[in-house]
């Protein structure tokens, strides 16, 4: 079953999130989003150790989109180099992944 992926961002503000979120299932690139957050986020970036508060963005797709909807996501994307993640949904309910599969053909 890995013709679905769980793909992953986060954003540093929910409103960005939220409009990044819009852009991808009205374009049909993804089912559907969910934003969590404020998360709190310790990483390295540019050779710096950070702290910070993000908020976290998972999108559903099919690994047909999945092109797309990256492209979309690090071409709207706040930040120049944001973490665009996707991980294939190994299992699903069968109606929730005909949904998937539905909801992103254009």
């Amino acid at each position: 079953m890995t013709d679905y992926v769980q793909v992953s961002t986060a954003t540093p503000a929910r409103d960005q999130a939220v409009e990044l979120a819009k852009g991808a299932v009205k374009g049909r690139l993804a089912a559907g989003a969910q934003i969590i957050g404020p998360v709190t986020s310790v990483f390295w970036h540019l050779g710096e150790f950070g702290e910070g508060e993000e908020w976290r963005l998972l999108l559903t797709t099919t690994s047909e989109r999945y092109p797309e909807l990256e492209k979309y996501l690090l071409e709207n994307h706040p930040w120049d180099n944001p973490e665009v993640t996707g991980v294939p949904i190994e299992r699903g309910a069968a109606r929730c992944l005909e949904w998937i599969g539905n909801s992103v053909t254009p």
